[in-house]
């Protein structure tokens, strides 16, 4: 009997269909086979020593490498008719028990993240390099200029010092505590994170060779230079127009680490009080501080005390306060003749002879019903008034006791204010209008409390990061499309075993385990791609693919994995002999047609339509047979069931 036209034409469609899905499969399949202790004092004291190097550098750097020198460019910030985008970003760490904070910033494309302290008294912006000659072990993998498909070198011109055999421009940094960075300088793709407005841009930062001092033994990867100079992260961004000429920092209190960092303006809050800050009296971001009460009363000192060398200057890269000798003398004086109640201590470091009292709260909430409140007056009669917490740190081994954390400058004039001082204050360094502003504030709570959204803006998002929330903000790279992105979808090395072939095949399986611990992924996701073997030697080729729900490898992983094959941070046990790792390669995800990216899709209308086929077939089945259940038949004497379970 003949099939139903219908149900014949529905079947037959739908097995093309279905054919034309699973060579797509296998085509697919084919393509995807072929990444405190004490922190020394003066940290980043900035060259407030005479003899610091000092390096001249043009006025702006522009996008063809060549640097370009403008005398309207201080005239050209105060032009601008809106105010241009900015860019939130979180801090971390916590200032006294690290003696700095960092940010983090994504260098090159694909992104490299990097943790680097935010200094304002530093002009440029500076990472470990691969091949770097003398660094230190750091928070993040160094970073690979062979990795980025953006990166360019800074070629040598008459404005920088050169380094002659790379024919590249360099830098070479040196500081009060006797730290040093030194290497050479490029450009590449920067970006701030996912609660900036600002989309990342092209910057010129320093690619370390050298480093000594605290900044080789320090965590944290390099430096964020915030200070006056062309090579400021600030300045450069300025210069392009992409801010205004502004950047805030609020740093955490005694019991809270972390904080926030804007670079660009923000709405002042109404309350906030400002002090003048000249450009011309000090390359350092200074103020006009006139008197220091305690209790409510001026200490007995001239307002020139405050002005010798360097004036007063704002360093967010020094974890303390130092005053000028007659200066500290007076203040340490005026605070223990309010401290009737309290007994002074030793310090908790011998090395040091710090000035502690023991008898007070363990709660820095109620600090300010033992120690007198300080104040710090401007030439325009306004005051920053100065909590506890501004001016002392907890006693490592004394519960209950505090140290004073601001120390004589040794003979040096300069009144040098670090981080503590500022500590839960928003400090909003508006270099356009020449002033600096500082509003008393709780830091962990400042989007809040300006009244900012915190939810990442709406711009235009690439699925090539993950995202994930640290504090106040993100710890991925912001999800922008960068030019040049490269999406990770494979990443290949080579492999040679000092095993023969015969002897390695059945443990293939356990290598692979191995690899895939050294290397932080899924064993699932380490495949092997072919394999030779000549002699007592093999050569495998190794893929290490993206998680089976994903289309290519997280930038964060791709650059683990590529920064443990590089610094050879693969171990494997002694029963696989010798071996290299050598030649790896990345690969983008495979490009696929139209019908492949719709392909289940198209696989689930044919199931739908063998299945609306077997359906009308079916029904057709049981129409014909009641029409023949009507017509007298004869009996099968012998019937089985197969016999009774023929087509018709």
């Amino acid at each position: 009997m003949e099939r139903a036209p219908f149900a014949t034409f529905t079947v037959a469609v739908s097995m093309i269909l279905l054919s034309f899905a699973v060579e797509s499969c296998l085509s697919i399949l084919h393509q995807d086979l072929m990444i405190n202790t004490k922190y020394t004092p003066l940290i980043l004291n900035h060259g407030l020593d005479t003899t610091t190097t000092t390096m001249v550098m043009p006025l702006y750097y522009n996008d063809s490498n060549k640097f370009v020198n403008s005398a309207s460019k201080h005239s050209r910030r105060h032009l601008q008719t809106r105010r241009p985008p900015n860019a939130r970003m979180p801090l971390h760490d916590d200032l006294l028990i690290n003696g700095y904070y960092t940010t983090r910033l994504w260098i090159g494309t694909p992104p490299q993240r990097f943790a680097l302290i935010v200094d304002t008294g530093s002009t440029v912006t500076y990472v470990p390099c691969a091949g770097c000659e003398q660094c230190g072990k750091h928070q993040d993998p160094k970073f690979q200029p062979e990795l980025s498909s953006t990166y360019q070198p800074v070629k040598c011109n008459i404005d920088c010092s050169c380094d002659n055999d790379r024919k590249q421009c360099t830098y070479e940094r040196q500081y009060a505590e006797m730290s040093s960075s030194s290497g050479v300088l490029g450009q590449d793709i920067v970006s701030f994170g996912n609660q900036s407005e600002l989309p990342p841009q092209r910057a010129v930062f320093g690619c370390e060779n050298v480093e000594t001092g605290d900044l080789y033994s320090q965590h944290a990867d390099g430096i964020m230079g915030l200070g006056h100079g062309d090579l400021s992260i600030v300045d450069q961004l300025v210069d392009k127009g992409v801010i205004s000429d502004s950047f805030s920092l609020c740093y955490g209190g005694m019991d809270v680490g972390g904080g926030a960092m804007v670079l660009g303006g923000i709405v002042p809050p109404s309350d906030m009080v400002f002090a003048l800050s000249d450009p011309d009296r000090s390359p350092y971001y200074n103020i006009d501080l006139k008197e220091i009460h305690v209790a409510g009363k001026a200490l007995p000192l001239s307002p020139k005390v405050f002005d010798g060398k360097h004036g007063t200057v704002l360093d967010s890269g020094t974890t303390y306060a130092y005053l000028p000798e007659s200066a500290f003398a007076a203040f340490k004086d005026a605070i223990m003749k309010e401290l009737h109640t309290l007994k002074q201590i030793k310090g908790p470091d011998p090395n040091y002879n710090d000035i502690c009292f023991s008898g007070s709260s363990s709660d820095s909430s109620q600090l300010s019903k033992t120690f007198p409140s300080v104040d710090m007056v401007f030439n325009n009669g306004q005051k920053l008034s100065l909590y506890p917490e501004n001016y002392l740190f907890r006693h490592s081994k004394v519960h209950g006791a505090y140290c004073l954390g601001i120390f004589q400058n040794g003979k040096d004039p300069t009144t040098l204010l670090g981080g503590i001082v500022v500590r839960n204050t928003l400090v909003t360094y508006d270099r356009e209008h020449e002033k600096i502003g500082f509003w008393k504030t709780n830091c962990s709570e400042l989007w809040e409390r300006l009244h900012i959204s915190t939810s990442p803006p709406s711009l235009p998002t690439s699925s090539n990061t993950t995202n994930t929330t640290t504090d106040m903000a993100p710890s991925e790279p912001p999800q922008y499309d960068n030019p040049g992105v490269i999406k990770i979808g494979l990443i290949t090395f080579y492999m040679s075993v000092s095993v023969k072939y015969s002897d390695l095949k059945p443990h293939i399986s356990e290598l692979a385990e191995f690899i895939s611990k050294e290397l932080a992924v899924n064993v699932s996701q380490v495949h092997l791609m072919n394999f030779t073997s000549k002699g007592s030697n093999s050569l495998i080729r190794w893929a290490i693919f993206p998680p089976e729900s994903e289309e290519y490898i997280a930038n964060a992983t791709a650059m683990d994995i590529i920064a443990r094959l590089n610094e050879n941070r693969v171990h494997l046990p002694d029963s696989f002999g010798s071996y290299k790792l050598f030649q790896w390669n990345i690969e983008p995800p495979p490009v696929r047609t139209w019908w492949q990216q719709h392909l289940v899709v198209i696989v689930s209308i044919s199931v739908f339509m063998i299945v609306l086929g077997l359906l009308a077939s079916g029904l057709w089945f049981l129409w014909r047979r009641r029409e023949q259940s009507l017509v007298s038949y004869k009996p099968v004497d012998s019937a089985v069931p197969e016999q009774e379970l023929q087509p018709i």
